[in-house]
């Protein structure tokens, strides 16, 4: 049977999308800020934890964190020397490339960079970590396991079975090999034994300071990263200018910090 043009889905609720409201209110804040600090630095962060990230805000109460979409950070700051928030804060907009955010703050360069380069926190590797180190678990009795885990374990890939009630693995099993991208089965796994491979860290990359200076720091993820984002654009320049082949291939996007600012 035909549909009706007439049977039309009236919605009824009144929330409004806030999309265009975020960006537009991070985008003052992000202003007001800028007059109200001495300085801006660009952070990148390795290994992003929400609840490592608390903990940094809370021992810089008196300064201000921002992560949010990279585009819209850079529009708050101005891309280019005319549309450029204050004096040379695009040179600070084109460092916004990757998982970065920004750091406002009254504090010197000198304390900002010793404080980030003496902290660092311990966190279990997720899926898509590359392994630092091989991780073989010994075969034998696993007490600290529930017998009732043990077709879980199994599940996991581990040669497990159950002895007298006790959780046994039969044979020695290599959980990963130093260089290997880890799976969600090899992460479970290495959290469930207790491994830590991940390591939460602040690398300071650039500062801006009200006098209008602008400098470059030592880190070398963010040079990477734009070297990344300059191959891809030259060879997607290269792809227009060939003719067009049949290609199973399938393009990799590089997107924002999709992180809002708290």
């Amino acid at each position: 049977m035909p549909k009706s043009k007439r049977d039309k889905k009236v919605s009824l609720t009144k929330t409004k999308k806030k999309g265009l409201e975020r960006k537009q209110n991070l985008i003052t804040e992000i202003r007001k800020a800028s007059d109200n600090y001495d300085r801006i630095f660009v952070i990148s962060v390795d290994n992003m934890r929400n609840e490592k990230l608390k903990e940094v805000r809370q021992a810089w109460v008196h300064s201000r964190f921002f992560f949010g979409k990279n585009k819209v950070m850079s529009l708050a700051l101005g891309s280019s020397p005319e549309s450029e928030y204050k004096e040379k804060l695009h040179l600070l907009s084109q460092c916004l490339v990757g998982n970065v955010g920004l750091l406002f703050t009254n504090k010197t360069q000198d304390e900002v960079i010793e404080w980030f380069s003496s902290y660092s926190a311990s966190d279990y590797a997720r899926s898509g970590t590359v392994a630092a180190e091989t991780v073989t678990i010994a075969k034998g009795p696993h007490e600290k396991f529930q017998h009732s885990m043990e077709p879980s374990l199994r599940q996991l890939g581990l040669p497990t079975c159950l002895e007298r009630g006790i959780i046994h693995l039969r044979d020695d099993y290599t959980v990963c090999k130093q260089g290997d991208k880890l799976t969600p089965e090899q992460a479970r796994i290495l959290k469930l034994h207790g491994h830590m491979m991940a390591e939460f860290k602040i690398n300071v990359e650039a500062v801006w300071s009200k006098d209008g200076t602008f400098q470059h720091l030592a880190g070398g993820s963010l040079s990477t990263a734009k070297k990344r984002k300059k191959q891809k654009q030259s060879s997607e320049a290269a792809s227009e200018e060939e003719p067009e082949e049949d290609d199973d291939g399938e393009d990799e996007d590089e997107g924002d910090s999709g992180m809002d600012e708290e």
